[in-house]
């Protein structure tokens, strides 16, 4: 890889028209060009016609750029593809831009989820990076792209090397997005992130609403820790070594004794994991479930990715699942139409796995 890097970003929802209108503020500074890709023909016609707006957290910017909907024949090989896709139509993406990728170049991995296995199984390996995202970031219309809390992107390989020269490169990418950081234990930071996104985005697509209003709710947030309970379980079956998200969250102190399940208010460490989940609540208030909007949109939801994957994996390991399986099904029904997003159906949630209903704090 020589010189700036070519840069194409598929997937110009939130996170990726935020990446991506960051990188176009800096072209040519730091990339040599970027090529949006989306599927939705208004962010085209928006980004045309405005360019790429970005709102929220102190940004205000108005920037020129392009998206499209058709590669040209003739477009240079990129030395970054960025998938910000959903998770479900990661795969089918990169099967689709593969003839796109440099011979060194690599695809960058931004679906929550357990995404890297399955694209290095369509790329290779050694064309596979990772990209944790901690920043919140909404599309409300199409062009405008709303980042809903501070954060910055994590970066690393599969195989928790750090020697890796594209690594550094990408680092330096991406720092006009936010703070990034090379990790050496990306299995360990994407499966804190997963114990997080399982909670908190299949969470917000049931009780259809922010997570700041969500988590003012004791049995929501108790929702929360049992998810998150389970899933780092799961992790340490599998022998992943847990890092903490934005070096402050710990999924393994977070987790619940056998002792805290059977509590219901209960002791100062129970109480403490509330408080904190009460913090993360009023930090990322104004964060709404990616999965809920594209479940309105008529999309798949990506919870199969999220606590549909520890659901099989624990099965794997024999380790009981309930809290992701109930919520597993319960988002599938609402995808299908059986149940709609509200605090009736979370409340419910919580009923049906057994979790008393408290007063809100």
């Amino acid at each position: 890889m020589d010189g700036r890097p070519r840069v194409l970003v598929t997937g110009i929802g939130g996170i990726g028209g935020t990446v991506a209108g960051w990188l176009t503020q800096h072209h040519p500074d730091v990339v040599e060009d970027v090529v949006a890709l989306t599927r939705n023909t208004a962010v085209v016609d928006a980004v045309a016609e405005h360019g790429f707006r970005l709102r929220g957290v102190g940004e205000h910017v108005d920037g020129a750029g392009v998206a499209t909907s058709v590669l040209p024949d003739d477009l240079p090989k990129r030395d970054f593809i960025l998938l910000a896709t959903q998770p479900p139509d990661v795969e089918s993406a990169a099967e689709r831009l593969l003839p796109h990728l440099a011979d060194d170049g690599a695809f960058v991995v931004f679906q929550n989820g357990l995404c890297e296995s399955r694209i290095a199984a369509i790329a290779g390996p050694e064309r596979v990076l990772g990209g944790v995202v901690t920043f919140g970031a909404s599309h409300p219309e199409p062009g405008l792209f709303e980042r809903t809390s501070q954060g910055g992107i994590t970066v690393g390989r599969m195989d928790g090397r750090t020697d890796d020269p594209r690594l550094q490169v990408l680092a330096t990418l991406l720092e006009p997005v936010g703070p990034v950081e090379i990790t050496g234990e990306l299995a360990g930071v994407r499966w804190s992130k997963l114990a997080i996104n399982s909670a908190v985005s299949t969470l917000g697509t049931i009780g259809g609403n922010t997570l700041g209003a969500l988590m003012t709710f004791r049995f929501v947030r108790r929702l929360a820790l049992e998810i998150m309970t389970e899933t780092v379980r799961v992790a340490h079956a599998e022998g992943v070594t847990l890092q903490k998200i934005a070096g402050t969250l710990d999924l393994d102190w977070l987790a619940l004794s056998e002792d805290e399940q059977e509590e219901v208010l209960g002791s100062p460490s129970l109480v403490s994991k509330h408080a904190v989940l009460l913090a993360v609540g009023t930090r990322y208030r104004r964060l709404r479930s990616s999965m809920l909007s594209a479940i309105e949109r008529g999309r798949q939801p990506s919870v199969d990715f999220l606590n549909g994957e520890i659901v099989r994996l624990g099965e794997k390991h024999g380790i009981a699942t309930p809290v992701n399986r109930a919520a597993l099904e319960t988002v599938h029904a609402i995808a299908r139409g059986e149940k709609r997003p509200a605090y009736d159906t979370v409340r419910g949630l919580a009923r049906e796995v057994g979790i008393r209903l408290l007063l809100p704090t």
